[in-house]
């Protein structure tokens, strides 16, 4: 390996342990946090900071994109073999439901900073707008404006979100399963189809692979390196 290689993955593994670190703050609601403690939970020397951001904002704004784009590449990779774009955003948006239990920290990350989420260019939203168009292009949804329908569906999502974490009794599986049939039938799909959608398995493999799909990876702490 060559010296510049090094290099750019020591870049690459301080920028990310500061993202996961800025994704900790906020999962705890603490966006005021000096870049002093950012780099002390990141493990970095603090004069590094601003090697790989111009402030904290924009910090803030990467570590919320690299959690909703890491979410929405795993529901991507598994909804690959639904054609029906009815049946791939049901798949999504009760997976996406069930995160909320399966890694409580990453869902707070978007719920303190639901504004933040909503404006980013990748990740969720984007991914249920295609489902939602292509779904009303093809007349399985009635829906006439998209914004109007995406909002419907991230307000019940994050709402859906929040009674999860506040309320660890709730059944988990019946709160998620409900809503999505709810949202389904908003969206213009009979009763019965949206019970027969939200009754169909799920990939037996999701809560054990989950984790490893959506957290950051190259988590290795490089103390000093800039």
């Amino acid at each position: 390996m060559t010296e510049g290689n090094r290099v750019e993955r020591r870049k690459a593994r301080t920028r990310a342990a500061l993202i996961q670190a800025a994704q900790g703050l906020l999962a705890n609601g603490n966006t005021n946090a000096p870049v002093l403690e950012i780099t002390q939970a990141a493990d970095v020397s603090n004069g590094s900071f601003y090697n790989y951001f111009e402030s904290k904002e924009e910090l803030w704004q990467a570590a919320i994109d690299a959690a909703l784009e890491s979410v929405g590449d795993y529901l991507d990779s598994l909804t690959v073999g639904f054609e029906d774009p009815v049946e791939k955003f049901t798949q999504s948006f009760r997976l996406s439901g069930r995160l909320f239990r399966l890694e409580p920290q990453l869902s707070r990350v978007l719920l303190n900073s639901e504004a933040a989420a909503f404006a980013a260019a990748g990740g969720l939203a984007p991914r249920s707008r295609r489902d939602i168009e292509s779904a009303a292009a093809q007349g399985r949804f009635d829906v006439d404006d998209p914004d109007l329908a995406l909002a419907i569906v991230a307000g019940s999502l994050l709402s859906m979100g929040r009674l999860l974490l506040a309320q660890p009794d709730r059944d988990e599986a019946a709160t998620v399963d409900g809503t999505t049939e709810r949202v389904l039938r908003a969206l213009g799909i009979s009763t019965d189809e949206a019970r027969t959608l939200c009754s169909s398995p799920l990939p037996a493999s999701y809560s054990g692979d989950v984790h490893a799909a959506v957290v950051p990876t190259a988590s290795v702490r490089d103390g000093g390196e800039s």
